[in-house]
């Protein structure tokens, strides 16, 4: 079974659920006169368009890519799992203004222990269906599945106060559901809130996972004649799909052919390993044989990490003929980069003052 077919099949459940839960709560809710109750068969009703939501993102995604949209539309899936954290966020805010009303104008609940035992049920319920939903979501990637689960577990949370408020009222006569209610709205508020947040990082952009960063990398290092790779870039269009570049540095005795049969193949492995396309790879060149230049690498690496917050030096190149001195520096966010620059190339100078020193700051994008 695909990707997508899961997702489809898993959110098919999940409406059916929830739609036969929200029957039974509304009922319960109404005969027994508790706002808790019916505002919860309501977080019910929106957990069902959550999954619909879902679906529809999950169906839209597989459209293939056109002119104007040359990646497709796998992104799609993103703005799902904001719509979703959009519709958590209302229902949370929904049910804490009810609940503020309850707590200013109380009615006395009327609760039977039929009412009881189908609400426990319905926790149970949740329980299982939040807990699938984030199952599956993890195994397919889905974050609008993920987002639907935790929504579901903490509509169970929801439910099982409303258990306790009725157990408490007719142990005791004292009706708490009302104050339940807020102190469960601010959770879910918060909960809509951190799934908005994390769906809109991933919109705005993420650093690359650090495992599978080192994961591509450490595959393309153990391709003969690679001495390292650097640079990594992966931009994100939607989940499981991934396009980046990368920069390999090869012996400096390699030719066009050689560098054009290693870079295919980069990127054909690189594919099949992790479904990742590299659109591109650049190449730097590794001094193999001049002792002077290694010995010069070896002086500026020294002077360059004396400096804080310099996290890599790599793509190393010493023109004896024109007297230029290239590299590139992944340096910390926090540096204060004109400075330091100013301060290496000073140092380099000193040492070498032939030679005009060229720098380039690469940004730390990936481990």
């Amino acid at each position: 079974m695909d990707r997508n077919t899961r997702i489809i099949r898993t959110s098919y459940i999940g409406i059916l659920t929830n739609v036969l839960l929200a029957g039974f709560k509304a009922t319960i809710g109404l005969l027994s006169n508790s706002i808790a109750i019916v505002l919860d068969a309501v977080n019910n009703i929106s957990d069902a368009l959550s999954s619909v939501i879902t679906i529809i993102g999950a169906k839209l995604s597989t459209k293939e890519p056109d002119k104007a949209h040359p990646y497709g539309y796998g992104r799609i899936e993103y703005i799902s799992s904001l719509l979703i954290g959009v519709l958590v966020l209302y229902a949370g805010v929904t049910s804490f203004v009810e609940s503020i009303k309850k707590v200013m104008n109380p009615e006395v609940p009327e609760y039977r222990i039929i009412s009881i035992v189908i609400v426990t049920a319905a926790v149970i319920a949740k329980v299982i269906l939040g807990t699938y939903y984030k199952k599956v979501g993890k195994e397919v990637n889905s974050d609008a599945l993920i987002d639907s689960g935790q929504d579901a577990l903490m509509d169970s949370i929801l439910s099982a106060s409303t258990v306790v408020a009725a157990i408490i009222f007719i142990t005791t006569k004292v009706s708490l559901e009302a104050y339940l209610g807020v102190v469960i709205s601010i959770f879910i508020i918060k909960a809509g809130i951190e799934m908005l947040k994390n769906t809109l990082s991933k919109i705005l952009g993420e650093r690359v996972d650090n495992e599978l960063a080192v994961k591509i990398k450490q595959a393309i290092t153990e391709e003969e004649d690679v001495f390292g790779a650097y640079d990594l870039t992966l931009t994100d269009y939607g989940p499981n799909r991934m396009i980046g570049s990368v920069h390999v540095e090869v012996p400096d005795y390699y030719n066009a052919k050689d560098i054009d049969v290693l870079t295919r193949r980069i990127q054909r492995d690189i594919l099949k390993k992790f479904g990742v396309g590299i659109t591109a790879v650049g190449v730097y060149s590794h001094t193999t044989k001049d002792d002077y230049i290694m010995e010069a690498e070896h002086i500026v690496r020294k002077i360059v990490f004396q400096h804080p917050k310099i996290i890599q030096l790599h793509g190393f190149y010493l023109d004896k003929e024109n007297k230029t001195m290239n590299f590139d520096i992944v340096v910390d966010f926090e540096i204060d980069w004109e400075p330091t620059k100013e301060a290496i190339k000073k140092e380099i100078k000193e040492k070498y003052p032939e030679y005009e020193v060229h720098i380039v700051k690469d940004i730390d994008v990936s481990d």
